[in-house]
């Protein structure tokens, strides 16, 4: 197993693997994937931002067809997460749904609608190549 360290504000290091649920960044992202797939969010794409940022080592931008769908796939996600015992899990804009922020730590999710996910072009402002989401390779093999 890998442990990940990064620098919090003040410039010390921090574990950002989480011990206690035993789960990498990498299958981290590999649930979120398939949390959004199964959903039936669209678009889905990962931008891998380790060495890039420290805010997380993955940021997972998707699109849902409604307001109502992008709430529920958040809340569902957060769910899906609280039940593999990451419970530091904050939802952001889910009161109208037009653009909801999932925090897991070292996965942010972001959820749009798709004419907002077009305005704001997030993929674009971190200006790292997106690499889509393979939903069909190994991410349906996590259990």
């Amino acid at each position: 197993m890998t442990f990940l360290n990064h620098r919090n504000k003040g410039g010390a290091k921090i574990l950002t693997y989480d011990i206690r649920t035993g789960l990498t960044p990498d299958t981290l992202k590999d649930l979120a994937v398939k949390s959004l797939d199964d959903d039936k969010a669209r678009d889905i794409e990962i931008i891998d931002l380790q060495g890039q940022s420290a805010l997380a080592d993955y940021m997972i931008v998707a699109s849902g067809t409604s307001s109502r769908q992008v709430i529920a796939m958040a809340e569902k996600l957060k769910e899906r997460l609280h039940g593999r015992d990451i419970k530091d899990v904050r939802l952001e804009g889910a009161d109208q749904g037009n653009w909801v922020v999932v925090d897991a730590g070292d996965v942010i999710v972001h959820l749009f609608r798709p004419e907002v996910r077009e305005f704001y072009n997030i993929e674009k402002m971190w200006n790292i190549p997106a690499i889509p989401a393979s939903v069909t390779k190994d991410v349906h093999q996590i259990a």
